[in-house]
Formats: structure tokens, sequence, C-alpha cells
């Protein structure tokens, strides 16, 4: 954010009144979340992030389109895929599944990482951070602004991919009823509000990873450095999870439940994991923004 629109901002606090007490504290609150989101949006870096993540599903539909011409796979799908990807060539809507379930491993949370990494540290090496709080804001309405646009950019990058999918999947190949995995039948609406609703749950998916890189991010003045030690967080915690020795302690990693949106698929839904996602994901937005919290009002500012 810019020293001008931290002077902006400022202004919207306005003067004291004749009590010496400022505006109403919800506007200004609402004010400086509108500029984090405006800030958050208008980056190059974050509309890259967007772009690489909008172009994933055009490669996966490309790919299968291709392989599916030159008589590969069985049934006209793609021979030995994934579930959701032999789908893809019966029914468009199942490349959105397909798109999801490829970017929530690495691309999703990387992106999100990027920005939850930058938030504090970002503004601290730009030397805007200082100005910030010289505007009435306050250090904590200040970090829930910051993670709510984090937030935010988890449910757009997550509705980017969704779109991208349906859009090239429209195009590339036919719509009709849907196939669940249980194997019975649904409209396509149906399966379009399925769509949406999956989309959702993998945004939400990822605020325990805003926390958790929200909170790096106030342990230094380097976005870069905060960007690195998330992500690198992120990649360690992934290969934790994949280690059957470590069986006992899995069911606690942020990452352990994401693909648990494919039981949305089934009918009747199961709800068990999706549960215990949401669960575990609010435990550690819980654990990690306190101590994003308890680190950002004790810190000394010195840029």
């Amino acid at each position: 954010m810019s020293r001008a629109e931290v002077e902006a901002l400022a202004v919207v606090g306005g003067p004291p009144d004749e009590a010496g007490v400022r505006g109403p504290r919800l506007w200004w609150t609402l004010g400086l979340f509108g500029s984090e989101l405006t800030t958050t949006f208008r980056r190059w870096r974050t509309l890259a992030l967007l772009g690489v993540l909008a172009a994933v599903p055009v490669l996966i539909g490309i790919a299968v389109k291709i392989q599916t011409g030159d008589g590969g796979g069985v049934g006209g799908g793609p021979q030995g895929g994934p579930a959701f990807l032999t789908q893809i060539t019966n029914n468009g809507l199942f490349l959105v599944f397909a798109a999801l379930a490829a970017t929530l491993p690495v691309f999703l949370p990387m992106a999100v990482g990027v920005i939850a990494g930058d938030a504090i540290a970002g503004e601290a090496h730009g030397g805007t951070l200082r100005y910030l709080l010289v505007a009435p804001a306050g250090r904590t309405r200040l970090l829930l602004a910051k993670y709510a646009s984090t937030m935010a950019f988890c449910l757009v990058a997550t509705l980017v991919v969704a779109a991208s999918a349906l859009a090239v999947g429209a195009l590339l190949f036919p719509l009709g009823e849907v196939t669940t995995i249980s194997g019975t039948r649904i409209s396509f609406g149906d399966g379009l509000i399925r769509a949406l609703l999956i989309a959702v749950i993998v945004a939400a998916s990822l605020i325990g990873l805003a926390a958790l890189g929200l909170f790096l991010s106030t342990l230094t003045n380097s976005g870069i450095a905060a960007m690195a030690a998330t992500v690198g967080l992120l990649i360690t915690v992934q290969i934790l999870d994949t280690i059957p020795q470590l069986h006992a302690i899995q069911p606690y990693l942020f990452p352990h439940y994401w693909l648990s949106f494919a039981d949305l698929l089934r009918e009747p839904v199961y709800w068990d994991e999706i549960v215990k996602n949401l669960g575990l994901q609010a435990l550690y937005a819980a654990v990690f923004g306190s101590a994003a919290w308890a680190r950002f009002t004790a810190k000394d500012i010195t840029a």
C-alpha cells in the first residue's frame, strides 16, 4: 500500500467530533478492508498468479482432448488417469473437479502462501507499515483486514480455477447429467450447484494456511523470506502427510483432508471428512491467527 493510499485512509477516519471521538469505527474498518482488497488485486503479482491458475484448466482440457482424439483411454477417456479425468470426455463439468483436484495440492496453496507471506512483511519492507499504523487503524484491525483480504484471495483464486475449467469444459466437451461417484445420476443444474459448493469448500480449506502465512509474515521484515518460509513449510507438511510411518499425526496436518471435497459427488453426500477438514482449518486459523496477533501487537515497528 502506498503512502498516498495511507493518507487517503486517514481522511476516512475523519476529525474528532465535539466529544473528541472519531467517526464510527465500523466505517473505518470497512474502508481499511476495501483498501487492502483493492491493493491486493491491483498488484501485477496477484494478477499473474490468477492468470497461472486460470491456465491450468486450459492445459488439462487440451491435454485430455488431444489424448481422446488420438484414441487413447478406456471408453473414450484418458487411460490410467485420475477418476475425475476419466469422466471429462463424457461431461465437461468434470473438468471443474479435475482442475480443483490438480491445483489444490500445489498451485492454489502456493499462491495463497505468496499473498499471506507478503501481507505484513511486505509492508515493513516497503516502509509503509509505520504509516499504516499512524492512521487510526490500530494493529488489531489492520491485521484483521490483511487476513480478510487474504481469505478473499482464496475464494477468488478458487473461483477463477472453477470458472476457467467450466468454460473450457463447455467448449471442448459435452455437458449433461452428472454421474456421481456412487453411480447415481443427477441433473446438470444440481451438478453445477455442487461444483460451486466444492469451490467454496476448497477456498475454506486454505484458511489455515493463510493464517500460518500471516503469522510467519509478522516474524520478519522481508516479504520474500516470509513467502519462502510459508511455501517451504507447505511442501514439508505435504511430504510428512505422505509418509506411512507418521499416520498418527497426519490427521492433524492442515492438508490432510484437502481432497475430501470429492465426497460432495457422492449420493448421499458424505460429510464426515468435509466437517473434519473445516474444523481443522478453523483450529489452525484460531491458533496461528492468535499467534500472529500476539506477535504483531507486541512487535517493535521500525519500518
